[in-house]
Protein backbone atom coordinates (compact mmCIF):
# COMPACT_ATOMS: atom_id res chain seq x y z
CA UNK A 1 0.00 0.00 0.00
CA UNK A 2 1.47 3.33 -0.99
CA UNK A 3 0.93 6.17 1.40
CA UNK A 4 -0.76 9.40 0.45
CA UNK A 5 1.43 11.90 -1.40
CA UNK A 6 4.19 9.30 -1.81
CA UNK A 7 5.45 10.28 -5.27
CA UNK A 8 9.13 11.11 -5.65
CA UNK A 9 10.47 14.01 -7.74
CA UNK A 10 13.45 13.73 -10.06
CA UNK A 11 16.52 12.49 -8.17
CA UNK A 12 18.62 15.62 -8.72
CA UNK A 13 15.82 17.79 -7.38
CA UNK A 14 15.33 15.43 -4.43
CA UNK A 15 19.03 15.52 -3.51
CA UNK A 16 19.04 19.32 -3.65
CA UNK A 17 16.83 19.43 -0.54
CA UNK A 18 19.40 17.74 1.72
CA UNK A 19 23.03 17.48 2.62
CA UNK A 20 22.40 13.80 3.34
CA UNK A 21 25.92 13.08 4.61
CA UNK A 22 25.69 15.84 7.23
CA UNK A 23 22.14 14.89 8.21
CA UNK A 24 23.03 11.23 8.70
CA UNK A 25 26.12 12.16 10.70
CA UNK A 26 23.97 14.26 13.04
CA UNK A 27 21.19 11.68 13.34
CA UNK A 28 23.37 8.56 13.63
CA UNK A 29 26.13 10.28 15.60
CA UNK A 30 29.77 10.77 14.76
CA UNK A 31 30.58 7.23 15.90
CA UNK A 32 27.82 5.77 13.73
CA UNK A 33 25.80 2.66 14.47
CA UNK A 34 27.13 -0.54 15.99
CA UNK A 35 24.86 -3.18 14.50
CA UNK A 36 22.14 -3.43 11.88
CA UNK A 37 19.98 -0.58 10.66
CA UNK A 38 16.57 -0.48 8.94
CA UNK A 39 15.45 2.32 6.65
CA UNK A 40 11.72 2.65 6.04
CA UNK A 41 11.26 3.85 2.45
CA UNK A 42 14.75 4.14 0.98
CA UNK A 43 13.71 5.90 -2.23
CA UNK A 44 16.80 6.82 -4.27
CA UNK A 45 19.14 5.81 -1.45
CA UNK A 46 19.79 9.43 -0.53
CA UNK A 47 20.26 8.49 3.12
CA UNK A 48 20.92 4.77 2.60
CA UNK A 49 24.47 5.10 1.34
CA UNK A 50 25.61 7.60 3.99
CA UNK A 51 24.05 5.35 6.66
CA UNK A 52 25.78 2.27 5.26
CA UNK A 53 29.13 4.06 5.58
CA UNK A 54 28.34 4.75 9.24
CA UNK A 55 27.23 1.32 10.44
CA UNK A 56 29.09 -1.85 11.30
CA UNK A 57 26.12 -3.97 10.28
CA UNK A 58 23.67 -4.46 7.45
CA UNK A 59 21.34 -1.71 6.22
CA UNK A 60 17.92 -3.16 5.37
CA UNK A 61 16.70 -0.58 2.84
CA UNK A 62 12.96 -1.18 2.45
CA UNK A 63 10.78 0.23 -0.31
CA UNK A 64 7.62 -0.72 -2.18
CA UNK A 65 8.98 0.49 -5.54
CA UNK A 66 11.06 -2.07 -7.48
CA UNK A 67 12.70 0.66 -9.59
CA UNK A 68 13.89 2.48 -6.46
CA UNK A 69 15.36 -0.73 -5.05
CA UNK A 70 17.20 -1.46 -8.31
CA UNK A 71 18.56 2.09 -8.25
CA UNK A 72 19.79 1.71 -4.66
CA UNK A 73 21.45 -1.63 -5.50
CA UNK A 74 23.24 -0.04 -8.47
CA UNK A 75 24.38 2.96 -6.41
CA UNK A 76 25.63 0.66 -3.63
CA UNK A 77 27.58 -1.45 -6.13
CA UNK A 78 29.18 1.65 -7.71
CA UNK A 79 30.12 2.90 -4.23
CA UNK A 80 31.58 -0.48 -3.23
CA UNK A 81 29.12 -0.86 -0.34
CA UNK A 82 28.34 -4.50 0.33
CA UNK A 83 26.34 -3.95 3.54
CA UNK A 84 23.11 -2.70 1.89
CA UNK A 85 20.20 -5.11 1.38
CA UNK A 86 17.55 -3.40 -0.75
CA UNK A 87 14.38 -5.30 0.09
CA UNK A 88 10.96 -5.04 -1.57
CA UNK A 89 8.51 -4.53 1.24
CA UNK A 90 5.11 -3.01 1.82
CA UNK A 91 5.95 -2.19 5.42
CA UNK A 92 2.81 -0.07 5.85
CA UNK A 93 0.54 -3.05 5.19
CA UNK A 94 2.77 -5.94 6.31
CA UNK A 95 5.49 -4.60 8.60
CA UNK A 96 9.20 -4.91 7.98
CA UNK A 97 9.48 -8.69 8.11
CA UNK A 98 12.46 -8.22 10.45
CA UNK A 99 12.85 -10.07 13.73
CA UNK A 100 11.89 -8.32 16.93
CA UNK A 101 14.75 -6.53 18.70
CA UNK A 102 17.09 -7.15 15.76
CA UNK A 103 18.07 -3.60 14.76
CA UNK A 104 20.35 -1.05 16.41
CA UNK A 105 18.87 1.90 14.51
CA UNK A 106 15.72 2.68 12.51
CA UNK A 107 15.35 5.56 10.05
CA UNK A 108 11.92 6.97 9.17
CA UNK A 109 12.47 9.93 6.86
CA UNK A 110 9.67 11.93 5.25
CA UNK A 111 6.99 9.33 5.98
CA UNK A 112 5.06 10.33 9.08
CA UNK A 113 2.35 12.06 7.04
CA UNK A 114 1.07 8.54 6.25
CA UNK A 115 -2.41 7.58 7.34
CA UNK A 116 -1.36 5.72 10.52
CA UNK A 117 1.99 7.05 11.70
CA UNK A 118 1.77 5.43 15.13
CA UNK A 119 1.53 1.94 13.58
CA UNK A 120 4.70 2.64 11.59
CA UNK A 121 6.45 3.90 14.71
CA UNK A 122 5.31 0.83 16.65
CA UNK A 123 6.87 -1.38 13.98
CA UNK A 124 10.13 0.55 14.34
CA UNK A 125 9.93 0.14 18.11
CA UNK A 126 9.30 -3.60 17.71
CA UNK A 127 12.37 -4.23 15.55
CA UNK A 128 14.73 -2.08 17.60
CA UNK A 129 16.94 -3.62 20.25
CA UNK A 130 16.60 -2.30 23.81
CA UNK A 131 18.49 0.98 23.75
CA UNK A 132 18.17 1.14 19.95
CA UNK A 133 17.69 4.52 18.32
CA UNK A 134 15.01 5.83 15.99
CA UNK A 135 15.79 8.85 13.82
CA UNK A 136 13.05 10.83 12.11
CA UNK A 137 13.20 13.55 9.48
CA UNK A 138 10.14 15.31 8.15
CA UNK A 139 9.19 18.30 6.06
CA UNK A 140 8.65 21.45 8.07
CA UNK A 141 5.08 22.73 8.16
CA UNK A 142 5.86 26.27 9.33
CA UNK A 143 7.43 27.47 6.06
CA UNK A 144 6.74 27.02 2.37
CA UNK A 145 8.95 24.36 0.80
CA UNK A 146 9.70 23.59 -2.86
CA UNK A 147 8.37 20.05 -2.49
CA UNK A 148 6.74 17.74 0.03
CA UNK A 149 3.23 16.70 0.96
CA UNK A 150 0.54 19.34 1.33
CA UNK A 151 0.98 21.49 4.43
CA UNK A 152 -2.35 20.24 5.76
CA UNK A 153 -1.05 16.67 6.22
CA UNK A 154 2.47 17.48 7.43
CA UNK A 155 2.91 16.70 11.10
CA UNK A 156 4.54 19.19 13.41
CA UNK A 157 7.59 18.14 15.37
CA UNK A 158 5.41 18.12 18.48
CA UNK A 159 2.89 15.76 16.84
CA UNK A 160 5.74 13.43 15.90
CA UNK A 161 7.02 13.55 19.49
CA UNK A 162 3.57 12.60 20.77
CA UNK A 163 3.28 9.74 18.28
CA UNK A 164 6.77 8.51 19.15
CA UNK A 165 5.89 8.52 22.85
CA UNK A 166 2.61 6.72 22.13
CA UNK A 167 4.58 4.06 20.23
CA UNK A 168 6.78 3.47 23.28
CA UNK A 169 9.84 5.62 22.60
CA UNK A 170 11.61 7.60 25.29
CA UNK A 171 14.31 10.27 25.45
CA UNK A 172 12.89 12.05 22.42
CA UNK A 173 15.13 14.92 21.36
CA UNK A 174 15.08 17.53 18.61
CA UNK A 175 18.04 17.59 16.19
CA UNK A 176 18.73 20.92 14.52
CA UNK A 177 19.05 20.17 10.80
CA UNK A 178 18.70 23.73 9.48
CA UNK A 179 22.29 23.84 8.19
CA UNK A 180 21.98 20.61 6.18
CA UNK A 181 18.24 20.25 5.59
CA UNK A 182 16.64 23.71 5.71
CA UNK A 183 13.17 22.40 4.80
CA UNK A 184 13.16 19.65 7.46
CA UNK A 185 13.31 18.99 11.16
CA UNK A 186 14.83 15.98 12.91
CA UNK A 187 14.08 13.94 16.02
CA UNK A 188 15.85 11.04 17.70
CA UNK A 189 14.48 8.70 20.34
CA UNK A 190 15.46 5.51 22.12
CA UNK A 191 13.60 2.28 22.65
Amino acid sequence: MKGRESGMPDEDLWRSFFDAEAAVEQLLGQDGVRGDLVEFGCGYGTFTLPAARRTTGIVAALDIEAAMLAHVRARAARAGLSNIRAVPRDFVAHGTGLASASQAHAMIYNLLHLEDPVALLREAQRVLQPGGVLSVIHWRCDIPTPRGPPLAIRPTAEQCRQWMAEAGFGSIAHVDLRDCCPFHYGLVATR
